[in-house]
């Protein structure tokens, strides 16, 4: 099973991550929050490592790569899908939403409505989550980091990308400029993965 890879970041985007790691590319999905810290890294010049979870289609044989930037997010996201009907879609949804941290805060204090304000999930599923998952993910104390700015990026170009991410997760097009349009009214200095964050809470 492959654990990591590590190598040089070819493309990057809120959603998915290209590293070439010894002349081979590798694809590599994302979340928000593993996006948001390998935003600072130089494409084509530095070397990026993700720790990986590979999921095995047994309908077509496909296989689908995961990237997280970190064990603790990793870890969370394997005890979301061990939850019966959240998929890998739906956790990665969850894990651009929520912090891990935030994730594991959300079940220890039982709270239902976070879960529910993600696109995907039902009453039952967001009570099974914190159901199945209770005593098995310890909140963290202290926040984690929401992400590092990306400097110098346009006004324009950010919102590109952002609505370029939630159409990738499943929004439509309309709704997801809408959501866009307003987290930049907000804060016009918003990076990325801040615009995307600040949109999922509106759709």
């Amino acid at each position: 099973m492959i654990t990591h890879i590590e190598g040089k970041l070819l493309e990057k985007n809120p959603t998915y991550a290209i590293i070439d790691c010894s002349g081979v590319g590798y694809y590599l999905h994302i979340t928000v929050n593993t996006y948001s810290k390998i935003a600072p890294i130089a494409i084509g010049v530095e070397k990026c490592k993700l720790l990986t979870h590979v999921i095995v289609s047994q309908m077509d044989n496909s296989q689908n790569m995961y990237g997280f930037f970190d064990e603790q997010e990793r870890t969370t996201f394997r005890h979301l899908i061990s939850v019966s009907g959240v998929g890998a879609s739906t956790a990665r949804m969850v894990l651009s939403a929520l912090s891990p941290a935030e994730v594991q805060q959300a079940i220890a204090s039982g709270n239902v409505s976070v879960f529910r304000s993600i696109k995907g999930i039902g009453e039952k599923t967001a009570q099974r989550i914190i159901i199945d998952l209770a005593g098995k993910l310890v909140p963290l104390s202290g926040g984690e980091g929401s992400g590092v700015r990306q400097g110098g990026l346009i006004h324009n170009k950010t919102r590109d990308e952002a609505l370029k991410a939630l159409l990738t997760l499943g929004f439509v097009k309309n709704l997801s400029e809408k959501a866009v349009d307003k987290a930049l009214s907000t804060n016009p200095e918003m990076s990325v993965d801040q615009v995307v964050k600040e949109a999922l809470k509106n759709l």
